[in-house]
């Protein structure tokens, strides 16, 4: 039996590809991995049945055989551990590209989603352009290091990994007003990351869910 994942009924994104889902999606598609996809509606997500796979109410989750995961990163890591082609076979480069995964979860995203989360819901707010500025300095602080780190490279160590998978879902996430269009290289680097195929089967498969159309093939 393929692994199933959930994901959203109805995506607030509009199948623009930034739900979590599509993280696990693209890491399956990258490994040629079948999966069934469960859809959950808002509520359901915080029902106990939903609650029983993810405690904090929300998607995706990871379900094989007697195994239940929540949490994007932690499902791609599995996935990557599990299947060739996300991370290297040797020691160190392996380590480097999971420390990569922890490196867009963790220190990249942050900033962007709260930069997000303010646009969203605190635009009513007396402080609410103090803190945007604020908060667009965090994302442009970040998005700069990226930038002098990856270079010219076309992937962050090496070889395409889980890496890379997180940090292009990340940057996608990341608003124009934070800067991300005044570094060519990230931009080029999301570019690469959804030319892939697998990206793209990811991605068809997210916008049926919101089209109610099936993906083209």
């Amino acid at each position: 039996m393929p692994p199933t994942i959930t994901a959203f009924e109805r995506s607030p994104d509009r199948g623009r590809g930034m739900a979590r889902d599509m993280r696990v999606r693209w890491a399956l598609e990258e490994v040629g991995q079948p999966y069934d996809v469960r859809l959950v509606s808002f509520s359901e997500m915080k029902e106990s049945a939903h609650r029983r796979l993810h405690p904090f109410g929300q998607i995706p989750t990871y379900e094989d055989g007697d195994l239940t995961l929540f949490e994007s990163g932690a499902i791609v890591l599995h996935i990557a551990e599990h299947h060739a082609g996300l991370l290297p076979d040797e020691v160190n480069a392996r380590a480097r590209a999971i420390a990569w995964m922890f490196a867009a979860l963790n220190t990249v995203e942050p900033p962007i989603v709260e930069r997000s989360m303010a646009m969203l819901l605190e635009r009513d707010k007396s402080w609410h352009e103090e803190r945007l500025r604020f908060l667009d300095d965090r994302v442009r602080v970040r998005l700069g290091e990226l930038s002098s780190r990856l270079g010219d490279a076309d992937w962050l160590d090496g070889e395409f990994s889980a890496g890379d998978l997180l940090m292009v879902t990340v940057l996608r996430r990341a608003p124009a007003s934070g800067g991300l269009e005044k570094y060519s290289n990230l931009c080029a680097y999301v570019a690469r990351g959804e030319a892939r195929p697998a990206y793209k089967r990811a991605f068809d498969a997210q916008l049926a869910v919101f089209t109610g159309q099936p993906p083209t093939s």
